[in-house]
C-alpha cells in the first residue's frame, strides 16, 4: 500500500494511465508549504484585486502561466483566459500590489476551505525578481489570509529554489511532497 498524497496520486495514476492521454507534464516530488501563523509584517500594498485592474491583471497572470506551465494562454485561449481571470477577482481569489503603474507581485487562491487557503501562480515582475517583494508580499499576503482561514499553504517545483527561499524565508513549513499531472 501507497502511504501520502504524492503516493495517492501515483496509485490513483497506476489505475487510469491506460484510460487517459499522456500528460504533457509530470511533476513528481513537488515540495507543500504550510504557514499557521502570521508572519511580520511586510508593509507592501498587498491587496484584493478588483475588476477595475482587469486589464493591468490578465498579462501578468498570463506571464505567470506562461513560466509555470509553458503555455502562453493568450494564445491558446484568450477569451477563456480572460474570463477565469475575471472571475477569480468577482471570487475574491486574487491579490495584487501594483508599484507605479506596474503588478509587483501577484497570486491566487487555487482552494478555500474552512481549514485554510491553497495559493497558486505566486508571481513577481522579473524587473523587480530578486529584490524582496516576494518575501514582503508574501508575509502580508498570508496575514491577511491567516485572519480567516488557520492554514495557507502551496505546492512548488522543487527545482524553485527562489521561490522555495521565499516560502521558508516567511517561515513556512515544508510537509509533504505531492505529484502533478498537467494535461
Amino acid at each position: 500500500m501507497i502511504i501520502g498524497e504524492q503516493g495517492a496520486v501515483d496509485e490513483l495514476w497506476a489505475k487510469a494511465e491506460r484510460r487517459m492521454p499522456t500528460p504533457r507534464d509530470d511533476r513528481p516530488g513537488q515540495p507543500v508549504y504550510v504557514l499557521e501563523e502570521a508572519p511580520e509584517p511586510g508593509e507592501t500594498g498587498v491587496r484584493a484585486a478588483r475588476l477595475d485592474d482587469l486589464e493591468l491583471l490578465v498579462p501578468a497572470c498570463a506571464a505567470a502561466h506562461r513560466e509555470e506551465i509553458g503555455i502562453d494562454p493568450m494564445q491558446r485561449d484568450p477569451e477563456g483566459f480572460r474570463w477565469r481571470t475575471r472571475a477569480q477577482i468577482e471570487e475574491g481569489r486574487s491579490w495584487i500590489w501594483i508599484e507605479q503603474g506596474v503588478i509587483a507581485f501577484k497570486a491566487e487562491a487555487s482552494a478555500w476551505t474552512p481549514s485554510a487557503v491553497q495559493l497558486q501562480q505566486v508571481w513577481v515582475d522579473p524587473t523587480l525578481r530578486e529584490r524582496g517583494y516576494a518575501k514582503r508580499a508574501m508575509r502580508d499576503l498570508c496575514r491577511r489570509l491567516l485572519e480567516r482561514v488557520p492554514a495557507v499553504c502551496l505546492f512548488v517545483r522543487p527545482e524553485n529554489a527562489p521561490a522555495i527561499r521565499v516560502y521558508e524565508g516567511i517561515g513556512m513549513r515544508r510537509t509533504i511532497s505531492y505529484r502533478s499531472l498537467i494535461f
